[in-house]
């Protein structure tokens, strides 16, 4: 919970423990972290989420797994960062780049949003079963495949000083207990920007950028787009067999 009591200019702080004065009828699950565990709120229901929103809490921050099974993500998520908002079409490719790879070389589904910041996430819905260690180690490869092809757009470096202008592509966030902005979230920016799922077509228009999206313009958008993300559990894969096409693909990447 992105919690903002002072507006988003002033004083804010992020949230996983349950506060003790929420009300019995919002839903908690014990989740456990190194050296005990976090009383986190479950949204599910509306009213929750209103609740939510009159704690000023402006963004919400999901797992990428779920209660049954909290330490096998059902989502891989790349976090495709640009050196800053002038330079989103980097992040544009290099969700198109990832897109062709995942979807027409590893035979996985792959689901684009904007975060409501400079860049884009790339969500890959998976069948539960894979450690997060071993989702992480997957999404390096692809990380590693993608920079290797373009390595003067795209790098893996974390260090900003060695970036060299070129957009960072982030796998870290596939890591127990790390979270991603959540689909049609407000984010604590000025214009109130929304993090949107997106079209790949749409994607595809040099025009597209974050800041169109808003909380003032997503309500139209949902009346008048259909659902880019309708039919996302319909397309959740394993990773056994994506996996042998990524060590051909690294061995002869023709």
């Amino acid at each position: 919970m992105g919690r903002y009591p002072d507006g988003i200019n002033g004083q804010a702080f992020l949230q996983k423990n349950t506060p003790s004065h929420f009300p019995a009828w919002v839903t908690r699950a014990q989740v456990p972290k190194h050296g005990g565990t976090d009383r986190q709120v479950i949204c599910d229901k509306p009213a929750t989420l209103v609740y939510l929103a009159n704690q000023a809490c402006i963004e919400l921050h999901p797992f990428l797994s779920r209660l049954r099974s909290l330490d096998q993500p059902d989502q891989l998520v790349f976090d495709l960062d640009p050196p800053d908002a002038e330079h989103f079409h980097r992040a544009r490719q290099a969700a198109l780049n990832l897109h062709a790879l995942l979807t027409n070389r590893l035979d996985l589904a792959a689901y684009v949003k904007t975060t409501g910041g400079k860049g884009l996430h790339v969500h890959v819905p998976l069948r539960p079963g894979d450690h997060f260690d071993a989702v992480r180690d997957f999404a390096r490869q692809i990380a590693d495949l993608l920079t290797s092809q373009h390595p003067a757009l795209f790098t893996t470096d974390q260090r900003r000083q060695h970036r060299g202008g070129r957009l960072y592509l982030d796998i870290m966030r596939n890591s127990y207990a790390q979270t991603a902005v959540a689909p049609y979230s407000v984010r604590a920016r000025p214009g109130a920007t929304v993090a949107t799922p997106l079209h790949w077509h749409e994607l595809e228009d040099n025009s597209v950028r974050p800041e169109h999206f808003t909380i003032r313009t997503i309500g139209t958008r949902i009346h008048t787009v259909t659902d880019p993300w309708a039919d996302m559990n319909r397309h959740r894969h394993g990773l056994s067999g994506p996996r042998r096409r990524l060590h051909a693909l690294r061995v002869d990447p023709a």
